[in-house]
């Protein structure tokens, strides 16, 4: 059991651009950083660099509002051609909603992917471009699979990779980083059946692995920083094949649907 956990913001990642090598990049940083990567450690990475890298930027001017789009634009004073964007990357608008307060409106939605996050995860901040938004990649897993197997090549370890996005939480006040992708790191460890320090039998007890390692990698990351990459080393876990989507509830379990 890990009884100690560090966490090391990786310095000097540059501004990642469409095409770029995300694993030649952190790889090269790791090494001028002294930190290299040990079997075991687990790589968190911002969503943004890898919708960077595989150019995932919609700019608004190739955006023709669809008729439910505009009829939403309408309601929640947002931009028609984003929430054409957020229409298009949701399976579902679940709600939306304006406050007397807000100047702008917000559409809660089922992601294509299947998280219900704010505007579907579409951004427009922290991207350094103009009139155009930010979707997620179309396959977070894929995506951490294919940089845990080049730096594993380039480091000989075995190693985890969780890419993290930020999203609120229902009844909570705050964001935390969440997994949306992953890749060995289990999304969650099942404790049902084990005992708990007085020895009664655990019945419901799963803690979400792959939230807490993505939540913890949000405390050495600042917004103006340019720390999209985290090293978490010392925790002890077991390697498994897991997804994203692991960490779902199942929609026959959702008592709010």
């Amino acid at each position: 059991m890990s009884l100690s956990v560090s966490l090391t913001a990786i310095p000097g990642i540059p501004d990642i651009r469409n095409g770029d090598d995300l694993a030649a990049i952190i790889g090269d940083r790791l090494d001028a950083a002294d930190l290299g990567l040990r079997h075991g450690d687990v790589l968190c990475v911002a969503q943004k660099i890898f919708s960077k890298a595989e150019g995932c930027i919609i700019p608004l001017d190739t955006v023709t509002p669809s008729e439910e789009a505009l009829r939403y634009a309408e309601e929640l004073n947002k931009d028609p051609r984003k929430v054409e964007v957020v229409l298009r990357e949701s399976t579902r608008v679940v709600r939306s909603f304006r406050r007397p307060d807000q100047n702008e409106g917000t559409m809660i939605c089922e992601h294509r992917l299947g998280f219900i996050s704010a505007n579907a995860a579409v951004d427009e901040s922290n991207f350094g471009e103009e009139s155009a938004v930010m979707v997620l990649p179309p396959d977070p897993d894929a995506s951490c699979a294919a940089l845990r197997e080049a730096l594993k090549a380039r480091f000989g370890a075995e190693i985890g990779v969780v890419m993290t996005d930020t999203f609120g939480r229902p009844w909570r006040l705050g964001q935390v980083n969440v997994a949306i992708g992953l890749s060995k790191v289990p999304a969650t460890i099942r404790e049902q059946g084990n005992t708990d320090a007085w020895g009664r039998p655990l019945q419901v007890t799963e803690p979400a692995l792959a939230d807490e390692i993505a939540a913890a990698s949000g405390l050495v990351v600042r917004k103006d920083g340019k720390t999209p990459a985290v090293l978490l080393r010392g925790l002890d876990w077991t390697p498994a094949e897991s997804r994203g989507a692991d960490i779902l509830r199942k929609k026959q379990e959702d008592m709010f649907r």
